[in-house]
């Protein structure tokens, strides 16, 4: 074995045990006392954290044994009344709220006040103006097609949808199938939840994955943010649906043996007044900072305020909600850098451990973020948080009680970014080192996802990491018997790269829906600049469906892929071996819970007879990525058995593998 590069062990140590941590350890001592005294602060030594996030079972409307109760927190209004279909949109005394303490109000209405399905907003008043406004804890919102206009809605049906499939257990590993419901159909529109169940998450269960992650599912009033402009945090997006529309969804996915997970965005909210939480109550900062702090220059929105208490009860319940009311099963975090640090990690290269530790990091986020992570796993210990961070920050995915975050895992997103920069040289300038350091190298203190792209990569201004190999041929070349070299190559290596990247990774493997059978060119939302086309928002399933197409071989290699090697129990928890990294012949090989892995990178030369170290024994074939039932060339025989050969230095088994290929092989079972 190759002792020059470090054998990367999965089981996590403690944060501690980072020896660059050492002069830093009391600062994070310092900020582990801040959780815990911002906890205590919260709780009062009364409740749990828990039962502190449970504000959404007390704020915003609820219907009661003998009518209805509604409240909301608005500590600049000097009035606050509801308007909606029932008042004829008119300010009637009745619906007027009364002040209660602390900036809270209150209305107390009878039964026949309101009923299920009609629209309302809140009539604010305030020093020097009024203006109407969505109620901040509202749980259905919807927009009005001809006006345009978001109101909120009353959500109260008279048959509650009850859940019937509990929650799978958590996997040893997660597979996530990172997805938007809204362009999960191929017809140019806009789809709903009911067709992404009927639909969608079929596919996704056949494929191999065991983790769906929904975006955009809180309410955003312009549909081109990917969901990432939160106006509504407690409200499901009404262009997909209604919250049962999303539960039968939910509980449809369980039923699959599917975990769900979502979005969550706590990093930002919608400047918009109207939709959203910007001038709720007349002033700025009800929920974000005054002045330059509450403004995130670069997405055009607001920055919440974590040090104050109702934000936080704001936030934390906002956590709890989406577990108890829908039975998600976890949250991935975006925009955490852009939490974290006081310049939102902006045109900054994370080289340095001071840069965790100075006065660019912003505790008070941090503080948060512990918090969040512990009322989760309060409420459901088997829930699953995944932080998104590009820093680097140490401890994000590290437990609270070691002085860390508290995160399951986080993105590596660094590999994404390896791969998107070698696209960019020639294949022969392909460095194995940098490549195998890059897909493996992660803290010994947290876990990872490991990705080839998500939505990030094909947005507006991207492309999809096969449109990026392959280029115009996609349109006119991806015929089985097409012969294009440029095709052969972009084939070949997006099996070798996924393979690659889902066999080294840290705790699980992430994919963007489409990619996994080469979906081509870029996402592009309707907007004014495309004529409103949702020609870009949607997902090409019939290419994948096509037999005779190259998208169906990709499509299968992945689903293979996962069902041969990364989801046995045992595999993401062993320790990735390095066995040969050799960069003139671009050839990396390494083992995992038995499992050997073998690719040929070099873009024309193939290797014979080349020898490996392997433990000994006969070695079956698990995945030949050049098998014609992948699209290959078949250039092995198939179902070829490999006996380890005994020498003095060790025991070695001959290869031959052909350029731009990867082998898997596994001890035979005698």
């Amino acid at each position: 074995m190759n002792s020059k590069i470090e054998r990367i062990a999965n089981d996590p140590e403690p944060l501690a045990a980072d020896p660059y941590l050492a002069v830093y350890a009391d600062e994070l001592t310092r900020r582990h006392r801040l959780v815990e005294d911002m906890a205590a602060r919260l709780t009062g030594g009364r409740m749990t954290l828990a039962d502190f996030a449970s504000g959404h079972e007390y704020f915003g409307l609820h219907r009661t044994c003998d009518g209805w109760v509604f409240r909301e927190w608005a500590p600049n209004a000097t009035a606050v009344t509801l308007v909606g279909d029932f008042s004829m949109w008119l300010l009637r005394v009745e619906y007027r709220l009364r002040p209660l303490e602390n900036g809270v109000w209150e209305a107390v209405l009878p039964p026949d006040a309101m009923r299920h399905g009609q629209n309302y907003q809140l009539e604010m008043e305030y020093p020097g103006g009024h203006g109407r406004r969505i109620p901040a804890w509202s749980r259905c919102v919807r927009q009005d097609e001809k006006t345009k206009l978001f109101t909120a809605v009353v959500w109260a049906p008279e048959q509650p949808y009850l859940f019937v499939n509990p929650s799978p257990p958590r996997p040893a590993a997660s597979l996530i199938y990172e997805s938007h419901v809204g362009m999960a159909q191929e017809e140019p529109k806009v789809g709903s939840f009911d067709e992404y169940r009927e639909r969608i998450l079929p596919r996704i269960a056949a494929s191999g994955y065991n983790t769906v992650q929904l975006m955009a599912i809180m309410e955003h009033p312009y549909y081109g943010s990917f969901g990432y402009h939160v106006a509504n945090f407690f409200a499901v997006s009404s262009r997909f649906g209604s919250p049962d529309d999303f539960k039968r969804l939910v509980d449809a996915a369980h039923g699959l043996g599917l975990r769900v997970i979502i979005d969550l965005v706590h990093s930002h909210a919608v400047r918009n007044e109207a939709e959203g939480l910007a001038r709720f109550d007349g002033t700025r900062t009800a929920y974000f900072h005054a002045g330059a702090r509450g403004e995130h220059t670069g997405w055009d929105s607001l920055c919440f305020n974590y040090a104050k208490v109702e934000v936080l009860h704001f936030l934390l319940s906002n956590c709890r909600f989406w577990l108890d009311e829908y039975q998600v099963d976890g949250f991935r975090f975006d925009g955490v850098t852009s939490m974290i640090y006081f310049n939102h990690g902006l045109n900054t290269a994370f080289t340095d451990y001071r840069q965790y530790f100075d006065g660019n990091v912003d505790v008070e986020s941090l503080t948060y973020l512990a918090l969040a992570n512990q009322v989760i796993h309060e409420v459901r210990p088997d829930a699953l948080t995944v932080a998104e961070d590009v820093s680097g920050m140490p401890g994000l995915a590290s437990p609270v009680s070691g002085n860390g975050i508290g995160f399951d895992c986080r993105m590596a997103m660094g590999v994404t970014d390896m791969w998107f920069k070698l696209f960019d040289l020639p294949d022969e300038s392909w460095n194995m080192f940098y490549l195998y350091c890059e897909l493996t190298n992660r803290r010994r203190d947290e876990r990872s996802i490991g990705y080839v792209e998500c939505h990030d990569q094909a947005i507006v201004g991207g492309q999809t990491a096969i449109f990026r190999l392959a280029g115009d041929e996609i349109y006119r070349a991806m015929h089985r018997s097409s012969g294009s070299p440029v095709i052969d190559r972009a084939v070949a290596l997006h099996k070798m790269i996924r393979l690659a990247t889902a066999a080294c990774g840290g705790d699980g493997y992430l994919n963007f829906m489409g990619n996994e059978f080469g979906h081509p060119e870029w996402i592009d939302f309707p907007r004014e600049g495309n004529g409103w086309s949702c020609g870009h928002a949607r997902r090409q399933w019939s290419l994948a469906d096509d037999a005779n197409l190259r998208f169906a071989f990709l499509g299968y290699f992945d689903r293979e892929m996962l069902r041969r090697v990364v989801s046995g129990p045992g595999f993401y928890r062993a320790r990735v071996q390095t066995i040969r990294i050799d960069d003139r012949r671009k050839l990396i090989a390494f083992e995992r819970d038995g499992f050997y892995f073998f690719f040929n990178f070099h873009p024309s030369a193939s290797v014979t007879d080349c020898e490996f170290e392997v433990s000994g024994g006969a070695f079956e074939t698990v995945i030949d990525s050049d098998s014609p039932e992948f699209g290959g060339f078949g250039l092995r025989t198939p179902g070829q058995v490999y006996f380890a050969l005994d020498r003095p230095d060790g025991r070695f088994v001959s290869l031959y593998l052909p350029c731009r290929t990867a082998l898997v092989l596994k001890k035979k079972e005698i």
